[in-house]
């Protein structure tokens, strides 16, 4: 199907530590339906990724697997252009411009660089201006649409005041992009504790449900994940977030309405619920990991993908470079003087 009249959106996500079902649910799923309906540029946000010490060997190759992942999920090089930050210079240069415009008081007001200062996370340039390269991702491809979760929104209403800024000072040049939040299953919560989100960066494993996970390894998980008191299965975020969440798992892995599970249960034991969510997710999850393995194989082909999206990734990064290049007086080249 033809992208030529279809809205564009752009998301990202970092490669860093195992993905699970909560990236899944929440972003990737999410995805590979976007991708019908829209011109979609998703990347893997290695550059985000060094604002914290990482292994280079080990970062380099959590990019190539997150990749094969993707693929693996679902993301379709002929539907999509799938490509790695970095290979895109063009986001630093307009991340750059865009910092001209972005006053410190506004970056030092962020939730979530306060919040990784708090946790202990290096307070280096490259965290306190992320949400500046952020936005230089989003506006460089002109999305219309950013597909995050509720812990992006500040950074992309930054990117949209940019948008404005540039516009009234340069004319106009970018789209204010609308975030795409996923309605139901956004916020998936950790299996050794309903209260915090799961989390790849947790301290327990068994906080979550790893996409790569092995059979045994999910019905172990699954069987010593925290429930609530009483036998009732039924979905009551505020008096039963434990059942809750593993019942919005299950809708979302399998399918099937939360209403429809409440009834198949209602008079069945934590037990019994738990096996077949097992079940569910080692249906749901193989297929995904059949494929992932073939692509892990072969690293040349998951190469060879992200090296023929980058080229038409380049063709629209550097046509927007040329026009903001031009409204704010850097010269292009020599030949302008021809």
């Amino acid at each position: 199907m033809s992208t030529k009249n279809k809205q564009v959106a752009v998301s990202g996500v970092r490669p860093t530590g195992d993905l699970h079902i909560g990236n899944y649910l929440g972003a990737i799923k999410q995805f590979v339906e976007l991708q019908e309906k829209y011109k979609t540029y998703f990347f893997i946000a290695d550059l985000h990724a060094i604002t914290e010490p990482q292994d280079p060997e080990k970062l380099a190759n959590q990019t190539l697997d997150i990749a094969a992942l993707y693929l693996a999920c679902g993301l379709d090089p002929q539907k999509t252009t799938l490509f790695v930050q970095s290979h895109m210079p063009e986001h630093l240069e307009l991340a750059h411009i865009l910092g001209t415009l972005t006053p410190m008081g506004e970056l030092s007001r962020m939730t979530q660089y306060k919040e990784k200062v708090e946790e202990g996370k290096p307070s280096n340039f490259g965290l306190f201006a992320y949400p500046v390269l952020m936005a230089a991702d989003i506006l460089i491809y002109r999305a219309d649409a950013v597909p995050v979760g509720e812990d992006q929104l500040q950074h992309v209403e930054l990117a949209r005041t940019l948008v404005r800024k540039f516009n009234s000072r340069f004319g106009e040049t970018f789209k204010e992009p609308k975030t795409l939040l996923q309605k139901e299953g956004a916020r998936i919560m950790g299996l050794d504790d309903p209260s915090k989100k799961m989390s790849k960066s947790a301290a327990s494993a068994n906080n979550y449900i790893g996409i790569i996970d092995s059979e045994e390894e999910i019905r172990r998980k699954i069987k010593i994940a925290v429930t609530d008191s009483g036998k009732e299965i039924k979905f009551d975020p505020k008096t039963k977030p434990a059942i809750s969440n593993l019942l919005t798992i299950y809708s979302r892995m399998a399918d099937i309405s939360v209403q429809e599970l409440e009834k198949k249960y209602a008079d069945k034991n934590y037990a019994e619920f738990k096996s077949d969510l097992a079940d569910a997710l080692v249906a749901a999850l193989s297929p995904i990991q059949k494929k992932y393995k073939e692509l892990a194989q072969n690293h040349e082909n998951v190469l060879r993908i992200l090296k023929e999206c980058s080229v038409r990734a380049r063709e629209v990064a550097e046509a927007t470079m040329k026009d903001v290049r031009a409204k704010i007086g850097l010269l292009e080249n020599a030949q302008r003087f021809a």
